[in-house]
């Protein structure tokens, strides 16, 4: 005899299935505070490239990841957790940094946006800096930061050497950044936020502004100040 389970909860066991494996498990919690390509989970976690690629896969059917092309190098793909699938998932450790540094190329949009709610959530100080910074902070950077109650008071860009100090914990916030610092950093996040100054308009700037807010909230709980 069959039995016709409601649609919500049939979702669940979905979800369930597929993080009722440790490598698939460890796959979401790497994702939960940053995104990654494929090869970067790989190496962090140790797995084979025809096993990530099975687990990969699943969650992926499940809803749980999805893939973006990076903007830098068009050839790679990078591995974001759909956080709209679960409400319940919180990080299981934490971290401790003097300071968060958000980093983006030119330091012109999300590395601001980014630097200014996260003052606005974590006692953790925080900066922002570029690898090409650009000659001043995108006005419609500075709009959509007041729009949403904060202010970017005197913002101008910084290049990441007048910036960086040892012990920062460097969140790159764009694909290029993540991809000119280098894979071999460990002590570093990546958000692959789509740049909003390529489309040039105010809802893509409120919409890489309300997927900084989330990526900083789930963020702020797991950064502790340094002891």
């Amino acid at each position: 005899m069959s039995t016709d389970w409601p649609s919500d909860l049939v979702e669940r066991a979905r979800l369930h299935a597929a993080l009722g494996e440790p490598a698939r498990l460890a796959v979401v919690e790497l994702l939960l505070l940053g995104d990654a390509s494929p090869s970067e989970v790989g190496r962090e976690l140790r797995l084979p490239s025809n096993l990530l690629a099975h687990h990969v896969k699943l969650l992926e059917q499940a809803g749980v990841v999805e893939r973006s092309r990076s903007e830098g190098d068009h050839r790679r793909t990078y591995l974001r957790l759909r956080t709209t699938v679960f409400t319940d998932l919180v990080p299981t450790g934490f971290r401790r940094a003097p300071r968060v540094v958000f980093v983006c190329s030119r330091n012109s949009a999300r590395s601001q946006l980014a630097a200014a709610l996260w003052k606005e959530r974590s006692p953790v100080p925080a900066a922002s800096a570029g690898t090409r910074p650009a000659d001043r902070v995108h006005p419609l950077a500075l709009a959509t930061a007041r729009a949403h109650g904060l202010s970017l008071p005197r913002a101008r860009t910084h290049h990441l050497d007048e910036v960086l100090q040892p012990d920062d914990l460097v969140v790159a916030v764009c694909d290029n950044a993540h991809e000119e610092l280098g894979a071999d950093r460990t002590d570093r996040l990546h958000w692959s936020v789509p740049d909003p100054a390529a489309v040039g308009t105010e809802d893509a700037f409120d919409t890489a502004f309300r997927d900084l807010a989330d990526r900083v909230e789930r963020l702020a709980p797991a950064v502790h100040p340094t002891a």
